[in-house]
């Protein structure tokens, strides 16, 4: 029997189309585009069932609450299907697909997000080479996870990042090699899958409550009374993005005051590198030690797309406070790596 795909399209480049005003969602547009393609009707190629949302969103739009339409449409098919391949727009791909590795609890069965830079109405497009290997994958390879394909290459969810607002190779996994890369084969690196879950193999999705979680990016000379502001109530988590392995401006007493105030009343403060690559060691200097006298906890190599909506997923389940610090330095879903 042929292998099935439940492919979602939730909006996003691949299926626009040139309006005098630029390239604009068309809905039925990618339907009717797939049926037409002789490639979907190669022997190789799975069944697939397309889901089109109303409205087609750009990324930009996307919520928790979309993150959850997306984790719940999942549950419902997961039974019917091999694989699942949801099409999204690059600009908060990694979002999605880092909330969607929480999310999705117990999953068996690859889940994989793609798109594209041009979108699949063009001559010169990349959405082909990204939307047929993704449904192979999805129906051909038993992977454990959320991931995200795109550039050839099929990254771990929760460790892509955008790295390029205009190149086909848009996404990077930068501390975790890919899990597979696509040529003449298809080349799985089984040994980095994550195994698969103990238990029933049933799925559970877990909800996301409107948590008070937000980000801060350090700059030279940020105003002590900005990171105060940001931090006042009713802000539950914040990542903050320093410098290097981890450094803060330590000379800024009012701001390090601001820091230690906030974790004393309960925020936790994740430390995450503005870096593209390495990790925080919050040891590693004396500003980033004195971070973590103030109650800074390391986020270790966690981009900051999976150290949000990880602080999404954990306040969503209601963890007392000293059990959210220290999931976040546990690896749940292959999302960080400790150090040796």
């Amino acid at each position: 029997m042929k292998r099935r795909v439940y492919v979602i399209y939730t909006g996003g480049t691949i299926g626009m189309v040139r309006t005098p005003e630029g390239y604009a969602p068309a809905p039925g547009y990618l339907q009717g585009r797939m049926a037409e393609m002789p490639e979907m009707r190669a022997a190789e190629m799975p069944a697939y069932t397309l889901r089109e949302y109303t409205p087609l969103l750009d990324s930009s739009n996307m919520t928790p609450d979309d993150w959850l339409r997306i984790a719940e449409d999942i549950a419902r098919h997961y039974q019917e299907y091999d694989g699942f391949v949801v099409l999204h727009g690059t600009d908060t791909m990694a979002y999605t697909a880092s909330a969607l590795a929480f999310m999705l609890q117990g999953l068996r069965k690859p889940v994989i997000l793609t798109g594209s830079q041009i979108p699949l109405s063009e001559m010169r497009s990349d959405a082909q080479a990204n939307l047929i290997p993704a449904m192979l994958i999805a129906a051909h390879h038993a992977i454990p996870e959320v991931c995200l394909y795109f550039g050839n290459r099929l990254l771990r969810g929760c460790r892509a990042t955008k790295v390029d607002a205009e190149g086909f190779n848009a996404f990077a996994s930068p501390n975790f090699p890919p899990l597979a890369t696509v040529g003449i084969h298809i080349e799985l690196n089984r040994a980095l899958l994550l195994p698969p879950p103990n238990g029933s193999g049933a799925l559970h999705v877990q909800a996301l409550a409107p948590a008070q979680v937000g980000a801060l990016r350090l700059f030279p000379s940020i105003p002590a009374e900005i990171v105060d502001n940001v931090l006042k109530p009713p802000l539950k988590g914040l990542v903050l993005e320093t410098y290097g392995m981890g450094n803060g401006p330590t000379a800024n007493v009012p701001l390090m005051t601001a820091l230690q105030a906030a974790t004393d009343r309960g925020v936790v403060i994740v430390n995450c590198t503005q870096c593209l690559t390495g990790t925080v060691n919050q040891g590693g200097y004396a500003t980033g030690s004195a971070l973590a006298r103030r109650g800074v906890i390391s986020g270790f190599d966690m981009t900051a797309e999976a150290a949000l909506t990880k602080m999404f997923y954990l306040f969503s389940q209601e963890y007392a406070l000293e059990t959210i610090k220290s999931l976040m330095q546990i690896s749940l879903r292959g999302e960080l790596t400790l150090p040796a």
